[in-house]
This record gives C-alpha cells, sequence and structure tokens, in this order.
C-alpha cells in the first residue's frame, strides 16, 4: 500500500493510497459520511459510505471527533468540486487515538485562550498559512545569501538570566546591566 500525502494526491488518481492524519471535520447523512483529513500538508475530503466500508468501520466513523488521529485507505478520484480537485473513496479506516474535546471552536477566543493553547491554534487555516508565508520569506533570504557565498554566523546571545543547568556562568556588563552569555541551544 502507498503512503501519499495530500499536497501530492494528485499523483495518485485511481489507485488506492493510504493518508495519515487528524480528523479535521466530518459530517454524516444517513449511510454515507463525508470526512475531512488533515496531514499536515493539506487538506482532502473523504467519502464514507456504509456500503463500501461495513458496518463496524461506519460506527469507528461516527465516533471520531475533531484532532483525532487516524489512517485511511481508499481510492483517489477525480473531483472539481473537492477541495484540491480530488478526494479518497474510503476502502478501509484505522483510528490511532481518539481526541478528547478540541477546545478551539471557530467561535471567537481570546488572545490569553489562543496563547495557553498555541500548540492547538497551530493547526487552524489562517495561523498554518502565516506560517507557510513565514517559511518562504526565511527561504527566500537564506537562499538568496547562500547564492552569494555567505556564510551564516550564529553569534553568541546575551541573556538578562542564567539558564538552567549552568554550572559556569560566564556575566559581562552590557550597557550598565549584567548580561549573561547563553549556554543553551534553546
Amino acid at each position: 500500500m502507498t503512503v501519499a500525502r495530500v499536497n501530492r494526491i494528485f499523483d495518485y488518481e485511481d489507485q488506492v493510497v493510504q493518508l495519515n492524519g487528524w480528523v479535521y471535520n466530518s459530517r454524516r447523512s444517513g449511510r454515507i459520511g463525508f470526512l475531512l483529513l488533515r496531514d499536515g500538508f493539506g487538506l482532502i475530503q473523504c467519502i464514507v459510505a456504509k456500503n463500501d466500508v461495513g458496518e463496524n468501520i461506519f460506527n469507528v466513523f461516527k465516533s471520531l471527533t475533531q484532532e483525532s488521529s487516524i489512517s485511511v485507505n481508499g481510492k483517489v478520484v477525480k473531483n472539481e468540486r473537492a477541495p484540491g480537485g480530488f478526494e479518497l473513496v474510503l476502502i478501509d479506516l484505522t483510528l490511532h487515538q481518539l481526541s478528547s474535546e478540541y477546545p478551539i471552536t471557530p467561535k471567537q477566543h481570546g488572545t490569553d485562550f489562543l496563547m495557553n493553547n498555541r500548540h492547538l491554534w497551530l493547526r487552524s487555516k489562517r495561523q498554518h498559512a502565516i506560517l507557510r508565508v513565514r517559511h518562504e520569506i526565511i527561504k527566500a533570504v537564506r537562499d538568496f545569501f547562500d547564492s552569494n557565498d555567505f556564510t551564516l554566523c550564529d553569534s553568541p546571545i546575551f541573556t538578562p538570566n542564567a539558564a538552567e543547568g549552568t554550572s559556569t556562568l560566564f556575566g559581562t556588563d552590557y550597557f550598565g546591566n549584567t548580561a549573561y552569555l547563553a549556554q543553551t541551544g534553546q
């Protein structure tokens, strides 16, 4: 079984593949369900028909919660209306971890709440898009300097307080305050 990524799903049209990821959203109507799967590279819609997957797998599908981790096997089919132009007709589904209640919902949340749940907030479409733009900017700068024969040099970092696990601390006067040479890679 070929393990694919959502951003390269077009390479596997009419083939059976495995995708690994997290439940972004799901809905169902009678004997058919629609599962939106996120794998870190994009989103893909999966069609879950009770007749195709059987009673047991359809019941597992019905129990899925947002951000549950799963693996799905299915046939890649072209559909212009689907996000990315392709969808997966499910054959099998494996639940790895059923997620408890996901705290970030479409409603507005305050800054404190979002910062306290930053590891989850980064999974949202907007935050993921911001990270991709930031990545491209940093990559362009690095590519420019690399193509012009610059060498990256990580200079020492001064910090106003000592890092953990420092047995030999180097302090120095830094514009009238004491600063310490960071001894940790963090």
